[in-house]
């Protein structure tokens, strides 16, 4: 420990590790969501995961605060709720994460339609991605509507996502 420099408390450790670790708890409580049995019996669930939104999110503008573990780890819970092939949404988070770190220099002084746009583009690739990995390893063409249906899905929905992760980027910066 350095010299001179108070000791925190255990609160103030506490309330340290709950500001790190809320992006991927609201991560988890969102991809959890996107789970949930549709309201109405007998529909489809549309809403897509926001995995894809908050890692690029939060790896553009809090980096520490996703980091590789975490986007793991939440990879691996999708991967298990959505019964695709284990490590596929695990390989496309990380994916992602590494895409966003590359490029973070330039997105993160960009107007937010250009994030949006970049967002967007990534998410396309990666869902492309995707859709081929599943198709590979089902030894079978994949209808790609459900992958275009949800690709336009996670784009449409990613402003008021990042409007969700701003506010609690500010509570995080909040004193």
């Amino acid at each position: 420990m350095a010299v001179g420099l108070p000791r925190r408390t255990l609160l103030q450790r506490l309330d340290l590790a709950a500001h790190e670790a809320a992006p991927a708890a609201l991560t988890l409580v969102l991809v959890l969501v996107s789970f949930l049995p549709p309201l109405v019996p007998g529909q489809p669930g549309l809403l897509p995961s926001a995995l894809p939104a908050s890692v690029f999110f939060w790896t553009l503008y809090r980096p520490r605060l996703m980091a590789p573990p975490a986007v793991f780890g939440l990879g691996l819970v999708q991967d298990l709720l959505s019964a695709a092939p284990l490590g596929v949404n695990t390989l496309l988070s990380l994916l992602l994460h590494a895409a966003v770190l590359t490029q973070r220099r330039v997105l993160v002084r960009q107007s937010f339609l250009i994030v949006w746009v970049a967002f967007a583009l990534l998410a396309a690739a990666l869902l492309s991605l995707g859709w081929l990995l599943r198709s590979i390893l089902a030894v079978a063409v994949l209808p790609p509507l459900p992958a275009v249906v949800e690709l336009g899905l996670v784009v449409f929905l990613y402003p008021a996502y990042s409007w969700l992760f701003i506010r609690l980027e500010r509570s995080l910066a909040a004193p």
